[in-house]
């Protein structure tokens, strides 16, 4: 119709990276491609050339992508409050976009939220009276624990606790109990508890990693 027009937001860095990280959550890592993500975009792949130089600038946006995502520990907030929200924030992030586990530690070229992000976490633990070492020991071990349990946490094959009860109660039916006592015990508590889930596991231990960072920090460890 003459005088209407359709005109789309220009394109920019900022939306090639968020295209691929939709393309990412939609398909899987391996589907972000140059062709994918213009045509996402709705425009043609050598457009985004004027914006990211290749593919792999496009992986290292959307990891850089990720680590913006995840809350930034504040420098005069308690380490154990601080570490405590962080880690949640990392797992619920990591919980989006599932696609960011094998790639988050892989990229060499980092990227400015990735570099805020570690700082920040790196300051907040100096500030609290952890040494150099002991700061790096400390976020070794946490981002082990979360990435680990969220890795775990994406291949189980329920997820709410209904499901979880009734894997349970099958265990049970299926275990005899003379030869399998423990298991067959522990599914039975298990069964008995409807309104536990998998993931209340992830506080449980993430205190127990704090109790133990707090022992380091005590001159304990």
């Amino acid at each position: 119709m003459p005088g209407t027009s359709t005109s789309r937001p220009s394109l920019s860095r900022q939306r090639v990276i968020e295209a691929a990280v939709a393309v990412a959550d939609e398909r899987g890592v391996a589907a972000v491609s140059m062709r994918n993500v213009a045509e996402r975009l709705g425009v043609e792949a050598m457009s985004l050339y004027h914006h990211v130089a290749n593919k792999d600038a496009i992986l290292d946006g959307i990891v850089d992508a990720v680590f913006g995502e995840i809350e930034l520990p504040e420098p005069d907030l308690d380490w154990r409050t601080a570490m405590r929200r962080r880690a949640t924030s990392a797992r619920d992030t990591l919980s989006r976009h599932s696609w960011a586990l094998g790639l988050m530690e892989s990229r060499r070229n980092t990227g400015p939220a990735t570099l805020r992000h570690h700082d920040a976490v790196i300051g907040n633990l100096r500030a609290a009276g952890f040494s150099i070492i002991d700061a790096v020991h400390a976020v070794s071990v946490i981002d082990s624990y979360v990435y680990g349990f969220t890795l775990q946490e994406q291949q189980l094959p329920f997820a709410a606790s209904e499901e979880l009860k009734d894997a349970a109660s099958e265990l049970v039916r299926r275990m005899p109990a003379d030869q399998y006592p423990h298991l067959r015990e522990t599914a039975v508590e298990q069964a008995s508890r409807p309104d536990d889930t998998y993931a209340d596991e992830f506080a449980f231990g993430f205190e127990l990693i704090l109790h133990g960072l707090e022992r380091l920090l005590a001159g304990e460890g």
